[in-house]
């Protein structure tokens, strides 16, 4: 992978509007100058995100996210800088050819990556060969075949109990470390592997990175049909959602993500060429999933197993996505059927008209709340209702509550408008989701805020730059003169400053983007006196003095030397006059 100078990359970032990238991922809204959104970096649930045209970067005015247009991609997408670069790239119609990315990003020196890796392509290799005839024709019987084996990284642990630990054993692995794995296990006898005669299914983490196996019977031996491994550094299930490094492009074209329950489930509807779908691998959603699956489209569908338990899931699954405002829509199954037995009885075709026509959630809801609930009974219809109503108050669509509220109104005989009012009480107060909130700041001592206001306008002009180099040169906070440093040195270099092009020169300093952040987030006017900018610098050189009259109490306390005391004493003399005189 080749180097990119900073005149290419700002090149790339010049050529595309951040405002037009970032909209293909997060609905915008003009406001002022700028353009707000719901930022994707947190949990928000109202417009906290400023994207500006002007400046050509983003902020998060609650959770201090910012960049420029390649950072955004780059956090959204979960690539690399250059990937990201590449994407940036290809919006802008420039060809740029970055060579072989490696796919081992930040935090990837762990170790354990690299087992995985091995092992994926040992079971790979295994099912090539002559030993994998048998698992090969278990899987062409169910309609897997060369192409499905070959994407999805389909492979075979041998009988032999051993191999895989001899494999990694010669390649210096230390024991404990493949214990860590899970990958090799022990017994009374000694070390073995974890996995022996079982078709290999590799889970990937969100990077497209092996991190785990999920190893199934099929010769109908007796034990468990699916052994998946353990949760380690690399592996967290409730981080993991399988097939979204391949499924995320799809969804953003189509605008569409298809949720299931397991990872076969998702090989066969790739089988069917369904590719925006994903799965849970039967765990209960979390934040993180839920996150995730909110960045990859607007519209979601669950279509989860057809038995009751799959029900259960679905409801499970929908409440999480709506705490993130996401209102997914919801296919059922007939006859108790998961979605890998119901392609392979039905085909192609009737699934696909089960996509194309959901159920809204509040219609699934309704269906499963009748369960086991006499509505000839008064007792078990206002049960009913009032689990409904309760339900709605999760629902921020205004449409979809109103033929709600008349479905169960024409279910229990109760007037429409009693009903909205048993809603309201039940409601809690609206959210305000007007202009972006913005999270308190910590309490500045008056010397931090000067260095933070000066840097603010130093990062809009070029005057203020100036006028700092010729007074003070220094800031106290260390990581403020990192920044007053990296801002002097570009304004040297170009005789300009551009944020945008300073954040692609310092795109691997995080901690100094971080900082330019939380600059960003003070959001202070953009006119300014030179009275005010005097202050600040009055305020630094105030505090400079000040630690350097106490630097020079301290050495004339400890020294012995009397000719060096009164040099010492003379310094002190000169910097109370200096003082005086800020």
């Amino acid at each position: 992978m080749r180097r990119l100078s900073t005149e290419e990359i700002n090149h790339i970032v010049s050529s595309v509007d951040i405002v037009d990238v970032v909209s293909n991922y997060v609905s915008l809204t003009p406001k002022g100058k700028n353009f707000f959104g719901v930022c994707p970096f947190h949990n928000d649930n109202h417009p906290s995100m400023s994207v500006s045209r002007e400046k050509q970067i983003y902020t998060c005015f609650s959770c201090g996210a910012t960049g420029t247009v390649v950072n955004f991609i780059e956090d959204f997408e979960h690539v690399s800088f250059i990937e990201a670069l590449k994407i940036v790239a290809d919006h802008a119609g420039i060809s740029l050819d970055i060579g072989k990315v490696d796919k081992k990003l930040s935090n990837t020196n762990n170790p354990l990556y690299e087992i995985y890796d091995i092992a994926s392509k040992f079971y790979s290799n295994n099912i090539n060969t002559s030993f994998g005839k048998e698992a090969k024709d278990y899987l062409k019987e169910r309609n897997i075949d060369e192409a499905i084996i070959k994407e999805f990284g389909i492979g075979l642990a041998l009988k032999k109990h051993d191999m895989l630990l001899t494999l990694l054993t010669n390649k210096k692995f230390d024991m404990n470390l493949l214990m860590k794995s899970g990958l090799i296990g022990r017994n009374d006898y000694g070390y073995l592997d974890s996995y022996y005669n079982r078709i290999m299914f590799p889970l990937w983490d969100i990077n497209g990175r092996v991190v785990g196996f999920s190893g199934r019977i099929f010769h109908g031996e007796e034990g468990s049909k699916y052994i998946n491994s353990k949760e380690s550094e690399i592996f967290k299930k409730g981080e993991l959602l399988y097939n979204y490094h391949r499924a995320k492009d799809e969804a953003r074209r189509e605008d569409k993500i298809i949720i299931m329950e397991g990872f076969m489930d998702v090989i066969r509807a790739n089988t069917i060429g369904i590719k925006n779908v994903i799965a849970m691998m039967g765990t209960a959603v979390t934040k993180e999933q839920a996150t995730l699956i909110r960045r990859m489209a607007k519209e979601v569908i669950l279509c989860f197993d057809g038995d009751r338990a799959g029900a259960k899931a679905t409801l499970s699954c929908s409440e999480e996505l709506l705490k993130l405002n996401v209102i997914p829509k919801i296919v059922r199954l007939e006859e108790n059927l998961d979605p890998d037995e119901y392609i392979s009885k039905y085909g192609k075709e009737r699934f696909l008209g089960k996509l194309n026509n959901p159920m809204n959630v509040m219609d699934f809801k309704l269906s499963y709340l009748k369960q086991e609930k006499d509505l000839s009974s008064n007792q078990d219809v206002a049960k009913y209702v009032n689990d409904v109503l309760l339900e709605l108050t999760k629902i921020d669509d205004e449409v979809l509550r109103e033929l709600t509220l008349k479905k169960i109104s024409e279910e229990s005989n109760l007037e429409v408008e009693f009903l909205k009012s048993q809603l309201q009480e039940k409601q809690a107060p609206p959210k305000k989701i007007d202009m972006p909130k913005v999270v308190p700041q910590r309490k500045l001592n008056k010397y931090d805020k000067a260095q933070m206001y000066l840097l603010y306008y130093m990062l809009q002009n070029e005057e203020i730059i100036r006028l700092y180099n010729q007074k003070i040169t220094f800031m106290p906070n260390e990581k403020y003169r990192n920044l007053a440093f990296h801002i002097s040195y570009y304004y040297k270099t170009n005789g300009n400053i551009n944020i945008a092009s300073l954040m692609n020169e310092c795109n691997e300093n995080k901690d100094l983007l971080k900082t330019i952040g939380e600059i960003e987030q003070l959001r202070l006017k953009e006119e300014y006196t030179i009275e005010e900018i005097e202050d600040y610098l009055n305020t630094i050189k105030e505090y400079n003095i000040k630690n350097g009259q106490a630097e020079l109490s301290q050495k004339l306390k400890n020294e012995r030397d009397l000719s060096e005391k009164v040099k010492i004493a003379e310094e002190m003399i000169a910097l109370k006059v200096r003082r005086e005189n800020v």
